[in-house]
């Protein structure tokens, strides 16, 4: 029991700490709405559910293993965060707060179209983000009883960390959406838009080195 506690709380802090998945989540909830965030969120939920699938199946040790394999999900995953900061920073749109709760209210083929682009840039950033790999070769092991079933406990301690990733993210979207009244300003969303895809380049480059 003590063993499971320590893991939920290492597990809770690399969670709560701002990473790539944290920006593309603010990114896409102040861009899109709360609906595009939840989209967001069962993308990056869906990416996690695929590493676990893969560790399971016991191949995630061999893509460790594989120098080739593993520098090319890492470098796939660094230019894709690379692309989307270079599209936020050079974005012209400027969102409007009120037309994203007109569209909540009334949802368009184009709300749709941003909710499944939502969950497409989550996805793609978790399945091709080989630090995922290297959490469940390197820290779910040393909470692993090799005496009992290893998958079943796999997949347990990996529903945990899907489940606190999914009720942190889904707090932030729902801050983001009360705090939206003072975010409704041209000259913050031009400058949030730059700074999100500065950060988010500056991920890609550190996930590729």
């Amino acid at each position: 029991m003590d063993s499971l506690l320590t893991y939920i709380s290492i597990v809770a802090m690399m969670v709560v700490i701002p990473g790539a998945d944290t920006m593309l989540l603010v990114k896409n909830t102040l861009g899109y709405g709360p609906r595009a965030g939840r989209y967001t969120i069962l993308g990056m939920a869906t990416g996690l559910s695929f590493w676990t699938l893969i560790a399971v199946l016991g191949l995630s040790i061999v893509i460790a293993k594989s120098v080739i394999l593993f520098s090319t999900i890492k470098y796939l995953g660094a230019a894709y965060l690379i692309y989307l900061g270079i599209k936020s920073f050079f974005s012209k749109s400027v969102f409007s707060l009120n037309e994203i709760q007109e569209q909540i209210q009334a949802p368009t083929h184009s709300s749709s179209r941003k909710n499944k682009e939502s969950f497409m840039q989550a996805l793609l950033s978790n399945v091709l983000n080989p630090k995922t790999v290297l959490v469940y070769i390197t820290v779910m092991p040393q909470f692993i009883d090799l005496n009992g079933n290893v998958n079943q406990q796999l997949i347990v301690l990996a529903s945990i960390l899907t489940l606190l990733a999914v009720l942190w993210f889904l707090i932030l979207v729902y801050v983001m959406d009360y705090a939206k009244k003072w975010l409704n300003s041209s000259k913050f969303q031009k400058v949030f838009q730059k700074s999100t895809g500065l950060i988010l380049v500056g991920f890609g480059v550190k996930t590729g080195i």
